[in-house]
């Protein structure tokens, strides 16, 4: 799908959620809300949004999309491509909304629902176009969270599910699709029976919220968050798996442990239980909890990413389309390559600064590093390539700091390759100011091709040898630049 513009309608934690991640992918929102702080709320979650993913990913993120403020239902969804509804949740105020939209926008868009569990057929059923309707039911923060259920309703058809999530992956989710539609979907409904259940511990003072919280952070939910319960319960199985565990485990089931039918609400309960959070939170305002969430969901993804597992499998995914769409001009025959290549460029972010105010001396590495990976994907080194084992490594580096550089300039990378063969590449990259030219720093780096299953270096492929050789004798007639063999404490000239 080519979603340049999406209409979404309301702006609560859900709808604000989604403007965050939808212009963060380069995608332009238009939105309607009554609530007259619209602006200064979207706003905040737009702000945390841009601050997690400084942390999220190194990938280049695409030119931020832009957010308008409409004024009615008909004008936030007129032109969009998609439109995604984050109203209240209540069922008669959804229905009325959607028809509307059903009204305005063109024919061929999708149009997605955010509700968290009501029935998608009763929430179609004031549509003339019910068959591009489906509930796209996104978890908090819808920013960072990759998981997106996907539920049609009777009149729902299956193209509009595949398009909504086609869509969705490429904004970096992971759509998930129920077999059949269901009151609460899959999600909500198993965090429905833990709610249940807590709330039963906090009536009969079995435990407070923060330890049931305790409970979940340091025990189960730390396991939850990349392998879910079935595959932690065939672990718990031992070798015998599955079978085993349900044998041994599988009578306590019979036990009265649990009560699922929730416990009467009560003024009581209900002081309680807000006592209890209000100290269990302390003195942190809802922003400061929003990024201390944000802060750790981003650890854990990160972490989970290195293992490509769960959610850390989506995020390399994601920043993988980010890198491909970067960088996505391979070179071809009638490019100009008289000059060092200018693939690569930055912007100096707040966390890249250090005690002394200047770019930390990691971040020059990690620019010129992507910069080499620039170059490789000119060259046409894409993951394809990558999966079939083959690999150019960084075997040398020399990098010279020319300049002190602050948070927010813009930068980019010039790139000439001093020299080549079948397997190795002798870069030379010079870091600039993109605002008046100036020389920052400057890295000189050896690289060596691999077969990374043989672990032994080997030639690059043909096709990628042939333009590395092309840009290399292109490059053999530029001026040799500054400090190129420079060794470490020898004098500048």
């Amino acid at each position: 799908m080519n979603v340049r513009k999406v209409g979404l309608i309301g702006a609560g934690v859900i709808g604000a959620g989604w403007a965050a991640r939808l212009v963060l992918n380069g995608i332009d929102v238009a939105l309607y809300d009554p609530d007259p702080e619209v602006e200064r709320k979207v706003g905040e979650v737009l702000a945390n949004a841009e601050r997690a993913y400084r942390k999220l990913t190194l990938a280049p993120l695409p030119r931020r999309g832009s957010v308008t403020f409409a004024r009615s239902v008909e004008e936030a969804v007129a032109d969009a491509d998609f439109v995604q509804e984050s109203a209240p949740e209540r069922e008669d105020l959804k229905i009325r909304l959607l028809a509307q939209v059903d009204r305005a926008c063109r024919p061929d868009v999708v149009i997605g629902t955010s509700t968290s569990g009501l029935l998608p057929t009763r929430l179609q059923s004031g549509m003339a176009h019910p068959e591009r309707f489906t509930v796209g039911h996104p978890f908090n923060p819808v920013y960072l969270l990759p998981l997106v259920e996907i539920c049609g309703g009777e009149r729902t058809s299956e193209a509009t599910k595949e398009r909504a999530a086609t869509f969705y992956r490429s904004i970096g989710m992971k759509p998930l699709m129920l077999r059949k539609e269901i009151d609460g979907f899959i999600a909500d409904r198993l965090m429905e029976a833990l709610w249940r259940e807590a709330l039963h511990l906090v009536n009969d003072d079995v435990a407070t919220v923060e330890e049931i919280d305790d409970a979940v952070r340091f025990g189960c939910g730390l396991r939850w968050s990349f392998m879910g319960t079935f595959l932690v319960y065939r672990i718990a199985g031992g070798e015998a798996g599955m079978r085993h565990f349900m044998a041994q485990f599988g009578p306590a089931l019979k036990l009265p442990w649990t009560k699922l039918e929730a416990p009467e609400l009560t003024d009581e309960l209900l002081e309680k239980i807000v006592a209890q959070s209000d100290a269990q939170a302390g003195d942190r305002s809802i922003r400061e909890l929003e990024r201390l969430r944000d802060d750790c969901l981003v650890s854990v993804m990160q972490g989970l990413r290195s293992h490509h597992w769960g959610a850390g499998e989506v995020l390399a995914a994601y920043e993988e389309k980010l890198y491909e769409a970067s960088h996505a001009h391979v070179m071809g025959a009638g490019d100009d390559l008289a000059q060092p290549l200018r693939l690569h460029e930055a912007r100096v972010l707040p966390e890249w600064i250090d005690y002394n105010g200047h770019m930390t001396e990691s971040r020059y590495l990690q620019v010129f590093g992507d910069a080499s990976d620039a170059l490789f994907r000119y060259v046409g080194i894409d993951e394809a390539y990558h999966r079939a084992g083959l690999s150019y490594y960084t075997v040398e580096t020399h990098i010279m700091h020319l300049r002190e550089v602050e948070a927010g300039v813009p930068l980019h990378v010039t790139t000439q390759i001093l020299g080549a063969d079948e397997k190795r590449i002798h870069l030379f990259h010079s870091l600039h100011r993109s605002d008046d030219g100036t020389r920052l720093a400057t890295a000189e780096q050896m690289l060596l091709h691999v077969d990374t299953n043989a672990g032994r270096a080997c030639p690059a492929r043909e096709d990628v040898r042939e333009r590395v050789l092309r840009i290399a004798a292109a490059h053999r007639d530029l001026p040799r630049p500054d400090f190129a063999g420079r060794q470490v404490g020898a004098p500048r000239r």
